[in-house]
């Protein structure tokens, strides 16, 4: 499917932000409409240009991406925000999907996984970061964010449930094949339709969608 996603990014590092701006401009089906340094420039700039998706970082003068974030939302739900993070703000991450973030990215995360969770939240989808820490998913499972309260009661088979405790144990699809005797393209072909039924994009989505629907157990995967 074709998309020309309109994006703003925020980041008060100008050398992040200048890199970020040279590869998203080489994307075709991503439109950068502005770039902001601080949060109350974001909001004026979010107001100006209505985009799609805002990248921006939790950490900035002014206004953080916290209270950005929250003031986006409450003036337009429709906008979808992606926190972009360091290792160690992991409350803070969790104050970005309560104030109503869509996804979060670390700031070393490769280019793919930057156009995967722009292209996720874009079809409103949540994006979980692949490099989750366990810590970071047993805090977002305690938290007030739940993005699937709203969605129907999805089923899963016994086998799939193996599957999913499986995967969140971080197991690959030849580990997990060895483990329950199947080959290991029937258990992608497994994996690939626990992702959509879950609508998630990798493991981590699956663990946090698994946490918070009680398939597996906080302890199960500390």
């Amino acid at each position: 499917m074709k998309y020309d996603i309109r994006l703003v990014v925020a980041d008060d590092h100008e050398i992040f932000l200048d890199g970020l701006a040279l590869m998203l401009s080489r994307q075709e089906h991503i439109t950068l409409v502005g770039q902001a340094a601080d949060g109350r420039e974001l909001v004026e700039l979010v107001n100006a240009e209505n985009p799609d998706v805002v990248m921006t970082d939790i950490k900035m003068p002014k206004m953080d991406g916290i209270a950005a974030t929250r003031l986006l939302v409450q003036q337009n739900p429709e906008v979808r925000v992606i926190a972009l993070s360091m290792f160690d703000e992991e409350d803070q991450i969790v104050e970005m999907l309560e104030a109503g973030a869509k996804g979060y990215l670390l700031k070393n995360a490769d280019k793919q996984e930057i156009l995967d969770a722009i292209t996720s939240v874009y079809e409103d989808r949540v994006y979980y970061c692949k490099s989750t820490s366990a810590k970071l998913a047993g805090m977002i499972a305690k938290s007030k964010f739940n993005p699937y309260k709203q969605r129907e009661t999805i089923t899963f088979t016994d086998r799939e449930q193996e599957i999913i405790k499986l995967i969140c144990l971080q197991y690959t699809a030849q580990q997990i094949g060895e483990r329950i005797f199947l080959s290991k393209r029937t258990v992608e072909g497994y994996r690939t339709r626990i992702l959509e039924k879950m609508n998630v994009r990798n493991t981590a989505g699956v663990v946090m969608y698994a946490l918070k629907n009680n398939l597996i157990k906080e302890e199960d995967i500390l």
